[in-house]
């Protein structure tokens, strides 16, 4: 093995939730040689060592940096290895290779050596990745509220006209719902009584996690006003935009080394489409979506009550843009502006898990 020794190897990892199986690659192309280790700490230890046996380590490429392959991905950030991020493989490689777990860990080596993948995966060790916890619980809250609130109306429509006409004379939606919680259906012998019990169940599910949901977001905004101040108290950005930022870049934020890498990250920069004679741009449709949308909220918002912005849009409008290309416009702006604000934000201490 020592005679065939590379001078710089890069280790790709195909990742699963009980195994994960590498592959390790010369500067050249020529596979070295795979393992399968199990995922827990021993199996973690015997990678590393396997993949120093052949010499200086350049980088180890992981699949689902942020899923099964997060723990794999900070024990090697530990150890200061250098960790690179890899999406699958492309399916017409999937295609004409044929799928398996060497197969897939080779290909995502070669992504790296090809240079297709660049980016640092995310330390997962800080207040970002408090905060991404928090917003997971809370984003689910806010749709389970949403469809107990769905149940209600609909349960509504169809129960006994007598109960639902009482129902209708409330007015308000916090009026309707105390009272709904506080039905009482006593024996379940009609119809009327099912309703109530109904009713009064989805009722008290909507106020429980609605006080759930006002709990997470406490939490959320203290986190995110400690981790980035400044951002927080920018025209059209709140607490939610912030986090939703800050979620997009990580802890390491240095892993983003310019703007434009960060507004490509956001799905915000246009996409060359020209072919001959003709020059011109596309939207962009990749990007992180939730970063997008946040994106739009904020030029929608500063659109409305921001003297700069709606100055822009009436002298953009009298050139002859159209709506949507002023919003892409705007959106780009926004995106310069918060990837500035996020470089000057100070570095949270790394918090470790217990």
């Amino acid at each position: 093995m020592n005679q065939t020794a590379a001078a710089e190897v890069v280790v790709g990892v195909d990742t699963h939730k009980h195994i994960h199986v590498a592959a390790a690659v010369s500067p050249l192309g020529m596979r070295l040689g795979t393992i399968t280790i199990p995922t827990n700490a021993k199996g973690y230890r015997d990678l590393a060592a396997w993949a120093c046996s052949f010499g200086n380590i350049r980088a180890f490429s992981i699949e689902g940096t942020r899923s099964y392959g997060a723990a794999l991905a900070r024990f090697l950030r530990v150890q200061e290895h250098t960790v690179i991020e890899v999406n699958r493989s492309d399916r017409q490689l999937r295609h004409q290779r044929g799928k398996s777990d060497p197969i897939d860990a080779e290909a995502a080596a070669r992504a790296v050596l090809g240079g297709q993948a660049t980016g640092l995966s995310k330390s997962g060790t800080s207040t970002v990745e408090m905060i991404r916890h928090l917003k997971v619980a809370r984003d689910t809250a806010v749709k389970a509220r949403s469809q107990s609130m769905l149940a209600i109306k609909a349960l509504i429509v169809g129960i006994p006209s007598a109960l639902r006409e009482r129902l209708e004379l409330l007015r308000g939606k916090m009026m309707l719902i105390r009272h709904l919680a506080a039905l009482r259906p006593g024996p379940i012998v009609s119809t009327v009584a099912s309703a109530k019990a109904g009713l009064r169940a989805l009722a008290q599910r909507w106020l429980a996690l609605d006080d759930e949901i006002k709990v997470h977001q406490a939490h959320l905004e203290a986190l995110t006003r400690a981790r980035a101040p400044d951002l927080v108290e920018v025209h059209g950005i709140g607490s939610g935009t912030a986090a939703e930022m800050l979620l997009l870049v990580g802890d390491n934020h240095d892993r983003i080394r310019s703007e434009a890498a960060f507004a490509k990250l956001c799905g915000v920069c246009p996409i060359p489409a020209s072919s001959g004679k003709t020059q011109r741009h596309r939207l962009n449709r990749g990007g992180n979506r939730q970063a997008n949308a946040a994106l739009y909220r904020v030029v929608v918002t500063r659109m409305r009550g921001h003297q700069p912005t709606v100055d822009y849009v009436q002298r953009r409008t009298a050139e002859g843009k159209s709506k949507p290309e002023i919003i892409r416009c705007l959106k780009r702006y926004v995106a310069r502006e918060i990837f500035a604000h996020l470089r000057r934000e100070p570095i949270a201490p790394n918090i470790t898990a217990a």
